[in-house]
């Protein structure tokens, strides 16, 4: 007898909330600012959506194309993060975007009709050409990732897409992109997919910079106990705050923003005491190391779980992979017979 929850007869319910399509790409550990800037809101979303929550590894491949090598490791490390900060795949969708073949399909017939220009003025795309020197990425491929994403996104037909204010650009390129096949082919298939804003603030890194993989200055949601302290000792504090006994400006304080997120309450008193040199930096460091142990060890012992067992992990991903073919080969139906295409 097959369980309950076998890949063979696995189905979503099926609402009538409004679809939304994420994705994160599985290029390393996940860590704090991943667990602010998205997976927080993505759990709320679930109640909210219908959520197809993709692991984007052709979009991880477009930066890591010349060392692939741990992409695959990234992607069961990133989805037991994701179920264990609360992603339910009894909810939700997972699935990897490589999996589910139409993504290219529509990439390609997206590409037949997306002018260059709008493209090279994608804002992002400029900015990674410059910032990011240590990789190869004048390539077709990166230039046309905007592309890719509309496909994703529109594949699945999604509505709304939960985006930060700096890929509001690329979403309005899904738009046009959607608007401009709509209008050569006199179809109305794909929708207008609105942007649903991140709530929370970023979580700049351990240095004051944004968080980033390459700057090494983040702390992992799987970072172990030590770590977590020696990286929080090493976290920038108030420049302008010199002796213990100064009084400190914790709005100028990178610290202070992690109590903001993880200890609101006790964060409003360390900022009393800042200010009046009651409490110095090296102490508040060291409480805010065992108030984010304290906060990922619900989170690790999930993961640890999760990972103990690879097959857990794998028939969900087999489970988001047939849900999420399902609908993406209507989709593909649709558009092949739009494009006069032999079926």
């Amino acid at each position: 007898m097959k369980s309950k929850k076998s890949p063979e007869n696995y189905k979503i319910k099926m609402t009538d909330k409004k679809r939304i399509l994420s994705g994160m790409r599985p290029t390393g550990r996940l860590h704090l600012g991943h667990l602010v800037g998205a997976l927080s809101n993505w759990v709320k979303l679930q109640d909210e959506y219908d959520c197809f929550f993709m692991v984007a590894d052709w979009h991880a491949l477009m930066s890591e194309y010349e060392n692939p090598k741990g992409i695959k490791e990234n992607i069961f490390n990133n989805v037991a993060d994701w179920i264990a900060c609360g992603i339910s795949p009894d909810k939700s969708v997972l699935f990897i975007q490589s999996e589910v073949k139409e993504h290219l399909e529509l990439y390609m017939a997206f590409s037949l009709l997306t002018p260059l220009g709008w493209l090279e003025r994608c804002p992002t795309y400029k900015e990674q050409l410059r910032e990011i020197k240590n990789r190869d990425l004048k390539t077709y491929a990166f230039l046309g990732y905007p592309v890719l994403q509309a496909a994703d996104i529109l594949l699945y037909q999604a509505q709304a897409v939960p985006v930060g204010e700096d890929q509001l650009p690329h979403l309005e390129l899904t738009r046009e992109i959607a608007r401009r096949f709509n209008g050569l082919y006199k179809k109305s298939l794909f929708p207008d997919p609105q942007a649903v804003l991140t709530s929370e603030a970023r979580l700049l890194g351990l240095d004051g910079r944004k968080m980033s993989k390459s700057y090494d200055n983040f702390i992992a949601l799987s970072e172990e106990k030590d770590s977590v302290r020696k990286k929080t000792a090493q976290m920038f504090t108030d420049p302008a705050r010199i002796k213990r006994s100064d009084a400190g400006h914790p709005e100028k304080c990178n610290v202070h923003s992690y109590y903001a997120v993880f200890a609101r309450e006790r964060g409003r008193e360390i900022n009393g005491l800042c200010r009046k040199a009651q409490i110095g930096c090296t102490e508040c460091k060291k409480e805010l190391a065992e108030i984010l142990i304290h906060f990922l060890g619900p989170i690790q012992l999930k993961r640890k779980e999760l990972l103990s067992n690879p097959k857990q992990i794998k028939d969900v991903l087999e489970r988001g992979k047939q849900r999420a073919g399902e609908v993406a080969r209507r989709t593909i139906e649709e558009v092949k017979a739009a494009l006069n295409l032999f079926q």
